[in-house]
C-alpha cells in the first residue's frame, strides 16, 4: 500500500562504468610494483585481500601518492570524487574502484 502523503524520492544515481578486467589486472600489478617505492621499504608478495592500512601500513598521504603514481604509470586519470574509506580497504577494493572510476581523456 502506498501512502499518498509520501512522495517518492527522485534520486539521481550515477552510472558506474563497468569494470574493465584488463585495466583491473594492470592496476593490481601496478599496486604491487609501486608499493615499495611509495612505502620506501620492501613489501612481501601481495594478495588482493591484503589490507592497505592495517597490513601494508599505508597512511592517507601515502595512499594519495600511490593513486598519483598509478595514474602516471598506467597513463590514466582516476576520478577520486566518490572514493570512500571502503574503497581503500584492500588491494582488491582499490583495484575495483580504479577500474570503475577512470576518466575519459579529452
Amino acid at each position: 500500500m502506498t501512502n499518498p502523503a509520501i512522495a517518492p524520492l527522485d534520486l539521481e544515481v550515477p552510472d558506474l562504468a563497468p569494470l574493465d578486467p584488463e585495466l583491473r589486472h594492470r592496476v593490481v600489478t601496478g599496486i604491487a610494483l609501486l608499493l615499495p617505492r611509495v612505502l620506501k621499504r620492501d613489501v612481501p608478495p601481495l594478495s588482493e585481500e591484503a589490507g592497505l592500512f592495517d597490513e601494508l601500513g599505508l597512511t592517507s598521504s601515502s595512499t594519495l601518492e600511490l593513486i598519483l603514481e598509478l595514474e602516471d604509470s598506467l597513463e590514466i586519470q582516476i576520478d577520486v570524487e566518490q572514493i570512500t574509506q571502503g574503497d581503500l580497504r584492500t588491494v582488491a577494493t582499490l583495484a575495483d574502484f580504479v577500474a570503475g572510476h577512470t576518466l575519459e581523456e579529452s
